[in-house]
């Protein structure tokens, strides 16, 4: 069902894991998609996958820890398309795993200038063109982390939460003025971010979610779609998780 005919959607980190079933989703729903990715490689590939399923889409490249990048993604979607309805600002990154009074100092500003600053980055330039488009959709990719800690992750536990309190504090001040902001809280999902780790380390993880699997991108993806949508009217600053009952224990 084309749900998203006729908007412009974009998508961060869309080269892999939950940013490509997004952006994949997005075109099979109609939508016109910017993917985006700082890996070319990847985002180019997600891009030949929407035209050889028929969609429709433009990759433009963008490293969303940059203001200058996500100023730059969002004029260039502008340019392309003439409007832009739809974002979803899923890029991120896990970070160094290291108890707080250990955490290297690199690692922490890596991880808070892309899981948290590109967020508002991504924003501070989508919302002009959605409002000068007439209105639209934001989804901010947060977590279960956002919600709840985590021993030696406290970038990536930190900047999640800030994820929450950024589309709160955005979607009160863009209700009146049609457009959505949402958080999508995924739990632990079988990407790129989870390979390499060991096998037992894989099963730690599938025991931390009480339905006894990882997620899969796709899940995610449908939310995301779900939110996008004027199926979602009426929701606004919500934060929703998809993971498995890991929040509820």
């Amino acid at each position: 069902m084309e749900h998203l005919t006729n908007k412009v959607a974009l998508v961060t980190g869309a080269g892999s894991g939950i940013g490509r079933e997004v952006a994949l989703l997005y075109a099979s729903s109609g939508a016109k998609v910017v993917v985006s990715d700082i890996n070319d490689a990847a985002g180019m590939e997600t891009h030949r996958m929407i035209h050889h399923s028929g969609g429709e889409a433009v990759y433009i490249h963008c490293d969303t820890s940059s203001a200058t990048d996500n100023e730059k993604l969002v004029s260039q979607s502008m340019a392309q398309y003439g409007a832009l309805h739809i974002t979803c600002n899923n890029a991120g990154v896990g970070g160094p795993i290291a108890a707080t009074g250990e955490y290297p100092v690199d690692g922490w500003d890596k991880v808070i200038s892309i899981n948290l600053s590109g967020v508002f980055y991504g924003m501070r330039y989508q919302i002009p063109a959605i409002l000068k488009s007439g209105g639209g959709a934001i989804v901010n990719m947060a977590s279960i982390l956002g919600a709840v800690g985590t021993a030696s992750s406290p970038a990536y536990v930190a900047a999640k939460h800030g994820v929450l309190g950024l589309t709160k504090s955005a979607a009160l001040e863009y209700a009146p003025k049609n457009i959505r902001i949402n958080a999508v809280g995924p739990g632990y999902i079988k990407t790129p971010l989870l390979e390499g780790l060991p096998k037992e380390a894989i099963n730690a993880l599938v025991k931390l979610h009480p339905m006894g699997r990882l997620g899969l991108p796709e899940e995610v993806a449908q939310l995301v779609l779900w939110l996008s949508s004027s199926d979602a009217s009426f929701i606004t600053g919500a934060y929703f998780p998809v993971d498995g009952g890991y929040l509820a224990q």
